[in-house]
């Protein structure tokens, strides 16, 4: 691991530690497999068309740039169509982080921003924060906790009930908050009543909500922190990220 002042940080060695690139990364060729990746330094550009089966169409990612710089910035993109299915998630393309063996507790500082655009036609699709934690360190996640930048074409969360438990103001934004189950996993979304373009914010914010008014577990282990968005419907789809950071 190299590590500077870049602001893209993966607490693999330790909470503190930076990466940047040896060099600046430039666009890539795109990667079209079910399961493909890109490695950025300690992060990963994951095709993840783990809901493939339940619809038909393709979907590629790709490396547009990341900076050698004190931004840390990264920008990707993926493009996509999905048909049938009406409902189901086909994929999560994302921007991917593993902070390692870490709780709830240690991190009260994920600072992150993110600039994003989509085109296409009949998008039903979200745009969202997805991060999975674990009652132990690398062990099977036992809740996901969704933060919803947008909700594109009539997208929904997991509910049990269908309306939000709480409408809560964290950090300078208003969010519905919704839970539900899939599977053993408790789920935890936070929806954006407006779509949110260019969001910035410190992600631990939510998981002090969520202890405090909850009941979440903060003695929990972070698994993993994606950035990127889920397809159900829509042809022509193009997600751009121009600019992408998290520090933890």
């Amino acid at each position: 691991m190299k590590t500077s002042p870049a602001v893209l940080v993966l607490g693999a060695a330790a909470a503190s530690a930076a990466w940047t690139p040896s060099h600046t990364h430039r666009r890539r060729a795109d990667q079209c497999g079910q399961y493909d990746t890109i490695n950025v330094g300690n992060f990963k550009l994951y095709n993840n068309m783990w809901g493939k089966d339940s619809g038909s169409g393709h979907q590629c990612v790709g490396l547009d740039s990341s900076a050698n710089d004190s931004s840390g910035r990264v920008s990707w993109h993926t493009s996509w169509s999905w048909s049938g299915g009406d409902g189901q998630v086909k994929s999560y393309p994302n921007f991917e982080a593993r902070p390692a063996n870490k709780k709830v507790s240690e991190l009260s500082n994920i600072q992150t921003t993110w600039s994003w655009s989509y085109k296409g036609d009949n998008l039903v699709s979200d745009v969202a924060y997805d991060i999975f934690t674990s009652p132990t360190a690398g062990g099977e996640a036992a809740y996901e906790i969704m933060i919803w930048t947008a909700a594109l074409g009539g997208a929904g969360p997991i509910s049990s009930t269908g309306s939000p438990a709480d409408t809560p103001t964290i950090g300078d934004n208003s969010w519905q908050l919704y839970k539900g189950q899939n599977g053993a996993t408790t789920v935890f979304s936070f929806v954006a009543p407006e779509a949110i373009n260019d969001y910035s914010g410190n992600l631990a914010d939510f998981f002090t909500y969520l202890t405090e008014k909850q009941d979440f577990p903060a003695d929990q282990y972070f698994v993993s922190i994606g950035a990127g968005t889920e397809p159900f419907t829509g042809q022509n789809a193009v997600f751009t990220t121009t600019s992408y950071s998290i520090s933890f």
